[in-house]
């Protein structure tokens, strides 16, 4: 313990590295999609008092401050991507913290081993390529930096419970609390995920004990809660996503799309920013699906008392996934970046397992060695995807080659490019699987215009 106590430095250092050799290759790609939307084209993040003044009416303020940090920097895009890197390298330092308190009860670890399946996980969030939507596109700052402040309130809270600090508990804790939701509103989830500490890993506690300890947290839940329902912006949102689809076929809809991403963690190669998911209205299109989440929830609670990593990951897992979209639906049905905060605490199963079945030596070492190449090579063919507009839909249309929106927005990349032959093609195509839709035909009524007026002839 005390040589880890002197070589501290090292694990920051180590961690920093693997990010760098991840994410370095990202620095100077575009801007791309909602980009434009808030930031290049948004003048609310473009100034301070532009800022200022949208405070009072708009969502995410946090999250505003910081672009708007970024472009009053200068508004060239490395900048940006390099904050988003500075962001997920603050976040795996997180993660190892986290996964050194909650490893350190598994029995399978004898407790002063704890440091080497902390560190593999750590290193697996920090590389693996399903991170690189919120950390390559840079509107996904909104799940990193929301991340952020929410692993920090839950670190701040276990400290506070487990080594009887005061302030850490009610006064840390809660302040990150609403920093995170004034980043992303999803960060509301954070109360249920105390609780859900307290099961795996108290059990003890009593009613009274846990309104002590998590009062200040529900008070800030309630408020966000009510300031969210009266907020004009955000009411009709809520509207716009009740009106989508009945409760009943998001809960189908969710329970796939959640299926979906964890395979996205075990099969790390199928990236892709626009996947094409149903929206589905019988049970009998997720039987499969329901059978899987059952089956892992009941070995979660079975073996609660001998691994509380295992339903504590399981849980926390379904609790960012599933709850929230069931009320409260996205157009999108589910996006990589959602398991940025997801997902990390999947990789405790396999530290442990790591730690626990492969003995020591060479053989385990290498094959973690083997595993993090693996997934740092992955993560930078990915963020070559990102290098331009065209690139990224380019690979979008390959991956989801039914979806009208991908084509679309890969004909708009090839309009701004001036590849007005393949811009009609795409637009044609998305047409053809979507006839009603507008953008498309708007798009492409534009591109007619723009090439008569400069007589182009059409091909």
């Amino acid at each position: 313990m005390s040589g880890m106590s002197r070589n501290a430095w090292l694990v920051p250092l180590v961690l920093l590295l693997a990010v760098c050799a991840a994410y370095g290759n990202s620095l100077h790609n575009a801007y791309q999609f909602d980009d434009y939307n808030v930031i290049v084209n948004s003048a609310a993040v473009h100034s301070w008092s532009a800022w200022y003044a949208d405070v009072a009416h708009g969502l995410r303020p946090l999250l505003k401050l910081s672009y708007t940090l970024n472009w009053i920097s200068g508004p060239d895009v490395w900048g940006f991507h390099l904050l988003n890197i500075a962001v997920h390298f603050l976040n795996v330092l997180l993660v190892y913290a986290l996964a050194r308190r909650l490893l350190v009860r598994s029995p399978e670890i004898v407790a002063p081993g704890i440091y080497g399946p902390a560190m593999l996980a750590a290193l697996l969030f920090a590389v693996h390529p399903v991170n690189t939507e919120a950390i390559t596109y840079i509107s996904g700052r909104s799940m990193s930096l929301m991340t952020l402040f929410y692993l920090a309130a839950l670190l701040a809270y276990i400290k506070g419970r487990e080594d009887g600090r005061a302030l850490w508990l009610y006064g840390v804790s809660p302040l990150l609390f609403i920093l995170a939701a004034a980043t992303k509103e999803t960060a509301v989830t954070l109360p249920f995920a105390l609780v859900l500490w307290e099961i795996c890993y108290t059990r003890t506690a009593s009613l009274k004990n846990l309104l002590r300890a998590q009062g200040l947290h529900w008070l800030v839940f309630l408020l966000l809660a009510l300031s969210l329902l009266f907020h004009d912006r955000y009411w009709k949102l809520m509207e716009f996503s009740a009106g989508l689809h009945s409760v009943q076929v998001n809960f189908y809809t969710q329970l796939h799309a959640m299926s979906y991403l964890a395979g996205q963690m075990l099969l790390p190669w199928r990236m892709n920013i626009d996947p094409d998911l149903p929206v589905i209205g019988s049970w009998n299109q997720v039987w499969r699906d329901g059978v899987l989440w059952l089956g892992l929830a009941v070995a979660g609670i079975w073996h609660a008392r001998r691994w509380p990593w295992l339903g504590f990951a399981l849980g926390w897992f379904v609790l960012q996934l599933f709850p929230l979209y069931v009320f409260l639906p996205r157009l999108d049905v589910a996006n990589d970046r959602q398991l940025y905060l997801a997902g990390w605490v999947m990789l405790l199963p396999v530290a442990t397992w790591w730690a626990g079945w492969f003995g020591r030596g060479a053989f385990r070492y290498g094959l973690a060695a083997t595993l993090l190449l693996t997934l740092t090579g992955l993560t930078l063919i990915r963020n070559e995807v990102y290098r331009s507009e065209v690139a990224l839909w380019e690979d979008t249309v390959r991956n989801s080659p039914h979806k009208a929106r991908s084509y679309n927005n890969l004909g708009y990349a090839y309009y701004v490019q001036g590849n007005f032959a393949l811009a009609e093609r795409s637009y044609m195509t998305a047409l053809s699987l979507h006839p009603d839709y507008w953008l498309a035909e708007n798009n492409l009524a534009v591109l007619r215009n723009k090439r008569q007026m400069i007589s182009v002839p059409e091909e």
